[in-house]
């Protein structure tokens, strides 16, 4: 398994005399930047309430995965108090090629990093989170026990908002399924990303079938759980692998997926292959209804967490009309 757990925090850039924030990238060529179709650019944040979560998020001396990732979605978001936090610390022990948050050694857990996230889930008043976190390789169960925390907290401080995990796939950590749910999270959420074939240069330190078999596991444990499942698209698949991930997600039975588009956050990170239009996005979204999935949602600028709230919704009443179809 790729780890960068040898790489420390301190890793110096010499140009700006900064940590640098993917240390492990520093010596690969540069991909150059592709500019953005049209229908894949956003405007910068200006809301007030933008700014309200920005400042409730740093008085908790949170993480968000929408800074971290640098999302194209956090003006949206943020501005109708929707923010997804990022547990376990700002630094991830995984070196996917994909991803913008930073890696290295992390630091220890925060034992009162529960109850700060239910405190801020609670301020904002929120109908639904999404909480996420790094990878975690360094701890015995992966930080399965912590997310565990954190969901029982937030059921403590706001009992009448709906949890979301999107957790790391706890590969060789035994039992990191089971905690999760146990813990009866209303949705589980595990992102694939990618089809099979760019595991060994998008995700290398991840495997294809453990992480199908840690989506059906958790349905196995606890089938009212809600299960889904993300991927970025225009790293080079094909439309066929693409089908061929949606059928192995229905066979564990996985209820809603998302799709996205690629995007490079610097000349290190993987390149992006082509920008999928907005047609082919529809098509993809037509052929997984046609799968079967509860709930899809496939457009350039979807990601895991966008418009969880109004999904989740939409996922109960979707559960709810197909058991009325088959009478029970």
């Amino acid at each position: 398994m790729t780890s960068v757990m040898s790489i420390t925090r301190l890793t110096i850039d010499h140009r700006t005399g900064n940590p640098l924030r993917h240390p492990e990238k520093a010596n690969r060529p540069d991909n150059p930047i592709q500019r953005k179709p049209a229908w894949i650019r956003v405007k910068a944040p200006t809301h007030p309430i933008y700014h309200e979560t920005k400042a409730l998020i740093r008085d908790n001396r949170l993480v968000t995965v929408c800074e971290e990732a640098a999302c194209p979605n956090i003006g949206e978001c943020w501005s109708q108090r929707h923010a997804t936090m990022m547990i376990m610390g700002d630094t991830c022990t995984r070196a996917c090629s994909f991803c913008n948050v930073r890696t290295g050694q992390p630091l220890e857990l925060e034992a009162d990093e529960p109850v700060r996230v239910a405190d801020a889930v609670a301020k904002l008043g929120l109908r639904h989170v999404v909480i996420t976190s790094v990878d975690r390789d360094d701890l015995a169960d992966g930080g399965a026990a912590h997310f565990a925390a954190v969901i029982l907290a937030i059921r403590d401080a706001a009992p009448a908002t709906t949890i979301e995990v999107l957790t790391p796939d706890f590969l060789r950590k035994a039992g990191g399924a089971e905690t999760l749910a146990v813990a009866r999270p209303d949705v589980f959420n595990h992102n694939l990303e990618t089809v099979p074939r760019l595991y060994p240069t998008i995700r290398p330190g991840a495997r294809y079938y453990q992480s199908l078999r840690l989506l059906d596991r958790v349905k196995q444990i606890e089938p009212a759980v809600f299960t889904k499942s993300g991927l970025m698209v225009g790293l080079g698949e094909s439309k066929a692998e693409i089908m061929q991930v949606m059928d192995d997600l229905r066979i564990a039975d996985v209820d809603f997926l998302t799709i996205g588009q690629y995007l490079q956050p610097t000349v290190k990170h993987a390149a992006v292959d082509r920008f999928v239009t907005p047609e082919e996005f529809a098509e993809y979204a037509a052929i997984a209804r046609a799968k079967g999935f509860l709930l899809v949602s496939a457009t350039p600028l979807t990601r895991s967490s966008y418009h969880a709230d109004s999904d989740f919704a939409a996922l109960r009443d979707a559960r709810s009309e197909k058991l009325a179809q088959q009478g029970v």
